[in-house]
């Protein structure tokens, strides 16, 4: 395959999906500004509505942040000090940040080497009586395997949080993620699936009291105003990124489809990597294109070297992290997680990106590996 004539391409580019909705994202902007509520108004309230009828929940909280939407249940739930919760090392570090932030321990388990998720069938035996939930990730868009992970946790009386930031969309049998566990936390980061133009973040729910609950933790632990029941935090999901929400929600499933075709191509045209499988049953949402090669830092290299974009996620376990060192994990803990880290590339991949493009990228990491 010819390399071309030196066409770069970035990682990601924001600004073509803005042009495509410039000026319904513009007008939603304006009318924000010109209604004066600009912190939980009607717009947060239309989107919660929008985004639960979209999962198939009954409840959706909007907050500040994806980050948010992952502490917040665990709050909910009352997981501090003396708990133990299950999540993978092999994710972004909010995932376990939160945990340790509600003054819970991480307790990690290894993944699967080809959807990157964990692997359901090592999670029993990190279970103790000090577990209080497991925190599954949909990784790169793929879901991870819910069904064991969620018998395993009604089994042992613990619940099952699902990390939805990077799936936005996603499918597992017949039902989207986030709709399974006893929360789903999403995040709305401007390079995701579903984006604002800022931070923003959703906890869906099927349970009342549970959405009760982190509505009064996100506003200072009060519902009504200057009574606080319970200490909270400061995480509200402003009216200005809700109506840009708005706008772009009814467009995801198209643009996931976008998504989907544009792996459908790297697949066919790359050689000599490892290219994502998607596992039956699931719908790949490709928050991430990533392939595995052997000699990454090289192909990495010779992407950069030509002007195409590309990135590593993650090039460092979470149980490998000098902030988790307490926790006593040594390297070898998780070999899996631990070979990802040394051999994932993610590749350009965002709605808008061209044939020409693809090509472009193909041609470049195939001329690495011949």
């Amino acid at each position: 395959m010819d390399q071309g004539s030196g066409l770069r391409v970035p990682m990601i580019d924001l600004t073509r999906q803005y042009r495509e909705v410039k000026d319904e994202m513009d007008a939603a902007v304006r009318a924000c500004l010109g209604s004066g509520q600009y912190i939980l108004g009607p717009q947060v309230q239309r989107f919660e509505q929008d985004f639960a009828d979209y999962i198939g929940v009954e409840h959706a909280v909007g907050v500040a942040s994806g980050t948010d939407a992952l502490f917040l249940p665990l709050k909910a739930m009352g997981i501090g000090p003396g708990d133990e919760v299950i999540t993978t090392p092999f994710t972004f570090i909010a995932t376990a940040e939160v945990i340790a932030n509600c003054g819970a321990r991480p307790v990690f388990t290894d993944i699967e080497p080809g959807t990157f998720n964990l692997d359901a069938s090592l999670v029993e035996r990190a279970i103790t009586p000090r577990t209080k939930a497991i925190i599954l990730v949909h990784l790169f868009g793929q879901p991870a395997d819910i069904d064991p992970l969620l018998e395993l946790a009604r089994g042992h009386g613990i619940q099952l949080i699902e990390d939805c930031a990077q799936a936005t969309g996603a499918v597992y049998g017949q039902r989207k993620v986030g709709s399974f566990g006893a929360a789903g936390a999403f995040s709305f980061f401007p390079t995701k699936n579903l984006s604002c133009a800022g931070d923003g973040g959703m906890i869906v729910t099927n349970d009342g009291k549970l959405a009760e609950s982190i509505r009064m933790l996100r506003a200072h632990g009060s519902r009504t105003k200057y009574l606080h029941e319970v200490l909270g935090i400061n995480s509200r999901l402003d009216e200005v990124q809700a109506a840009l929400l708005r706008v772009k929600l009814p467009r995801l499933d198209r643009w996931n489809d976008e998504r989907i075709r544009i792996a459908g191509l790297y697949n066919q045209r790359l050689r000599g990597v490892s290219t994502p499988p998607v596992a039956p049953g699931r719908t790949h949402v490709y928050h991430q294109y990533t392939i595995r090669a052997s000699d990454r830092d090289s192909v990495a290299d010779r992407l950069s070297g030509a002007g195409v974009g590309r990135a590593v996620h993650y090039g460092l376990p979470l149980h490998l992290q000098p902030c988790f060192a307490d926790l006593g994990y040594e390297e070898g803990a998780f070999p899996q997680s631990e070979q990802a880290s040394r051999e994932v590339l993610s590749l350009p991949m965002f709605p808008g990106v061209t044939d020409e493009e693809i090509e472009r990228v193909c041609a470049v990491t195939n001329t690495v590996q011949a």
